[in-house]
């Protein structure tokens, strides 16, 4: 007997909904074993972000290596990594261990509006960490920092993903929350450009969604590590995170924004 382990490199949220706090309830709730690597200690809770304090790359780089040497996960979330210097280190270090994959969700801005990662940073986001991913989950602002394009349709989300996916050389995965309407629609599209799946669900009408992002690609890198083909893998994730945001709908917790209900009873989605 093993467990499946599973590695997130992200911030910490001290209120628990997202982040790496976040990552651990999805990976810990899909079967695997949670290894972290903390790049920031954010000041936040359901209401909002209020102060971010970057951890020193040479420990980010310190954590990673930690992990690697001993644990050796199966599969890599990076989320938050706040600037240049951190992304840097953590391209630096995971590159001498070659993990089976490496989810990337750009995390750019919070669910309040906080930014998260440094204006001067995209570049270096572009530079370091993109060449690392197995897969990138940009969601419909992220995808139009990155692209450069506006997305605002069905067709406008194409080119974006097509551009997306063709500069990075990996798949990419445009997450339709973002956008209105009752049903919503994440796109893949394969590191030639051309679409290799449409995952739709309806709309939870729930104002409990923070960490939406965050838990859709740790659960992602869960079912690659169980096994999964990537498009496999990707249905997997969206309909654990549709099931978490329907059993947290009616959940109170704190004034704002709060989590989803990442224990609702998860054995169901695990076919593998």
């Amino acid at each position: 007997m093993r467990y499946i382990p599973v590695l997130t490199i992200a911030g910490s949220d001290c209120g628990g909904g997202a982040g790496i706090q976040a990552d651990i309830k999805t990976i810990s709730a899909l079967g695997c074993y949670a290894a972290s690597v903390v790049t920031a200690v954010t000041v936040q809770n359901t209401v909002g972000v209020s102060g971010v304090d970057l951890v020193r790359p040479e420990t980010v780089a310190a954590q990673i290596r930690a992990v690697m040497d001993d644990i050796r996960p199966v599969a890599v979330k990076i989320g938050m990594a706040g600037d240049a210097a951190t992304m840097c280190a953590i391209a630096g270090a995971l590159k001498a261990y070659g993990p089976e994959a490496v989810v990337v969700d750009p995390v750019m801005v919070s669910t309040s509006g906080h930014t998260l990662m440094l204006p001067d940073a995209i570049g270096a986001f572009r530079r370091y960490l993109v060449p690392l991913a197995t897969l990138l989950t940009p969601n419909v602002p992220e995808a139009e920092v990155l692209s450069g394009l506006t997305v605002s349709d069905e067709a406008s989300c194409g080119m974006a993903g097509r551009a997306l996916a063709c500069g990075c050389g990996c798949p990419v995965l445009i997450k339709g929350g973002h956008f209105g309407g009752t049903v919503k629609s994440d796109r893949l599209y394969a590191a030639d450009g051309s679409l290799a799946g449409t995952y739709t669900s309806e709309a939870v009408d729930t104002p409990n969604t923070h960490g939406t992002g965050c838990t859709l690609s740790s659960a992602i890198a869960c079912f690659i590590a169980r096994g999964l083909p990537l498009a496999d893998a990707v249905r997997q994730a969206k309909a654990y995170v549709t099931e978490a945001l329907k059993a947290g709908r009616g959940v109170e917790i704190g004034q704002g924004h709060g989590p989803v209900n990442h224990f609702f009873n998860p054995e169901k989605m695990l076919k593998v």
